[in-house]
């Protein structure tokens, strides 16, 4: 038998809800609820009720009897608290959540439920009861000091099982990744938002470093972001002793005012008793002591997050090792390419070259002399290559020992000029070499091939990638006392090597010194060489000292290389006036 209810039975009830407005209120109050309201569709109050209303200066008459009352006691975020309204009307469903409202430059911080007023069959609710209780009150941006219940035992019960819960949610969500930066936002977002925190941040920490950054946050929007800011551990005690003791600590903030008990909890993350990082939690609900078993859950909650920590870090640096060992592979493989191909071409060479003359091609004594000698200079180029390979090899095994003694400077220059103003001469490219203006020799101390090599290895690049204007060697003295393997010397001579060449971008400069590493691969084979020559340059001139530096302004710009070596004794400098820079060229 199935019993259906007319929808048409005249309506026995008054239609004007406002008429019984005095009568309700007086009845909600009797719900036993802190905050009940009703209201309808639009957002107006049709009855308000409120036990704290007197406590904090609140009119709540003035909510109803004024037309415009839902203007004055209004959610900070209407729109969405509408949506919210609307959605439980049209579903018939309760619904509960957080809210601020705002009431005369008051902000008021509220946790409500929203109930439909069911209607009658076969008509839309037009109406909902709110009930609530107030969290937070803001006065003028400062909080005021209101009462709240001390929690019973049910509430505590409760309340550990939301936090049990927010463990495990937590446990799940830094398992499924190993992204640091996923791992930190979703553990100050879950504790945030479940546990409707004012402020959640986390700090990466590393024993060597007395400060640390706020690496993740999560705060209430009228709070300002903390997101960045670098933290001193030693200022601040709760912090300091939770490193030390790996305990949750729990400490009084001054300042606060909603409770006289709110404290601020910082727990350290730690993998194998090693802490690496901080969580700092306002309590800002939490009025009342924490338990020791929530405090065992915030140590669970810090030990999962550190073992999290410890993994993605790991898995972090093993995929940068990962990474850097197949570059360094991939560098390998193409420097071999290349060197294979710079022997391959004078060993080709010197091969025709003598099999022209053993075949007997050669017309005449001198066309013979001249096939000996492209392959004596072929050889020559060979034999540079293989001694920049070996230097290399030995730099790399820590066996290049270098005898160091004192150098005229003078005759380092006038080797290089001998040796590379022809090259410069065949490209039509100008070739200036400038010595300080002193009256005595400039003497500096260092291993003369060497030196003589770094040189010749630097000029012969500016020459190489130069194809108009020039090339010219400078030095100066730098007048600075230091030190080298107990030995005194009274400063450093700068020798500089600028050119007008074709330049290297500035993302790319700083794989010039870098082994097996060259700026692009197409400019070796186009130009030649191993792509050594400047890693071996900085390598012998910091045996000796010094230090080489590289500066280009970008491709195209030319560029300029600097290497220092240490002064072996003071000359006497001449003035501008005095003397011009001594010049070859």
């Amino acid at each position: 038998m199935t019993i259906t209810a007319n929808s048409q039975l005249p309506n026995r009830f008054p239609q004007n809800l406002e008429s019984m407005n005095h009568k309700a209120d007086g009845l909600l109050a009797t719900l036993g609820a802190e905050l009940v309201y009703v209201q309808d569709g639009v957002g107006r109050y049709l009855s308000f009720y409120w036990q704290k209303s007197e406590l904090l200066g609140f009119n709540q008459e003035q909510i109803v009897c004024d037309g415009n009352g839902q203007e004055i006691f209004v959610p900070l975020d209407k729109v969405s608290y509408m949506k919210r309204l609307h959605y439980v009307m049209a579903n018939l469903a309760p619904e509960k959540f957080s809210c601020w409202f705002s009431c005369h430059q008051n902000l008021f911080e509220l946790e409500l439920a929203i109930t439909p007023i069911i209607p009658p069959l076969g008509t839309a609710a037009t109406t909902v009861l709110v009930m609530g209780r107030l969290l937070q009150v803001k006065v003028n941006n400062q909080e005021v000091n209101v009462a709240i219940t001390t929690p019973t035992q049910t509430d505590l019960a409760s309340r550990s099982q939301q936090h049990q819960r927010l463990v495990n949610k937590i446990t799940r969500n830094i398992r499924r990744t190993l992204d640091l930066d996923v791992i930190w936002q979703q553990t100050v977002d879950s504790l945030g938002k479940a546990l409707r925190l004012e402020r959640c941040i986390i700090c990466p920490y590393q024993p060597s470093s007395s400060k640390v950054r706020v690496i993740a946050e999560y705060h209430q929007p009228d709070r300002p972001s903390m997101l960045g800011l670098e933290i001193d551990v030693t200022s601040e005690p709760a912090f300091a002793q939770a490193l030390t003791t790996l305990e949750p600590i729990i400490m009084e903030v001054p300042g606060y005012k909603l409770c006289p008990q709110q404290k601020i909890l910082v727990v350290a993350t730690c993998y194998q008793d090693q802490a690496n990082g901080l969580i700092a939690i306002n309590l800002r609900h939490e009025c009342y002591p924490l338990t020791n078993a929530e405090l065992e859950l915030a140590k669970e909650v810090a030990d999962q997050l550190g073992t999290a920590i410890a993994h993605a870090t790991l898995y972090k640096e093993l995929e940068a090792a990962r990474q850097k060992a197949e570059e360094a592979s991939r560098l390998k493989s193409e420097f071999l390419a290349n060197v294979s191909h710079e022997i391959r071409t004078p060993l080709n060479g010197m091969i025709g070259f003598l099999k022209l003359i053993l075949e007997g091609m050669a017309d005449d004594v001198e066309e013979k002399n001249q096939f000996l000698s492209e392959a004596h200079q072929l050889s020559l180029h060979l034999l540079n290559i293989i001694n920049d390979i070996l230097d290399i090899a030995k730099i790399e095994a820590g066996k290049m020992e270098l005898v160091c003694a004192p150098i005229k400077l003078e005759e380092l220059f006038s080797d290089v000029d001998n040796f590379m103003r022809p090259q410069a001469e065949v490209k039509n490219l100008s070739f200036r070499m400038q010595l300080p203006p002193t009256s005595d020799e400039i003497v500096v101390q260092g291993n003369y091939q060497r030196l003589l090599q770094v040189m010749l290895n630097i000029v012969g690049n500016a020459i190489k990638f130069t194809h108009e204007g020039g090339i010219t060697v400078s030095a100066d003295v730098v007048l600075k006392k230091g030190k080298l393997q107990e030995q005194n010397f009274p400063g450093m001579v700068r020798v500089r090597i600028a050119d007008t060449g074709i330049g290297v971008s500035l993302d790319q400069q700083d794989k010039l010194f870098q082994l097996f590493s060259q700026v692009d691969g197409s400019r070796t084979r186009q130009y030649g060489g191993t792509g050594l020559g400047l890693a071996i340059s900085q390598k012998l001139v910091e045996t000796m000292g010094g230090e080489v530096h590289f500066y280009s302004l970008g491709e195209g710009l030319g560029s300029t290389v600097t290497f220092t070596v240490p002064l072996y004794q003071q000359p006497v400098m001449l003035s501008s006036n005095d003397a011009d820079a001594e010049c070859i060229g």
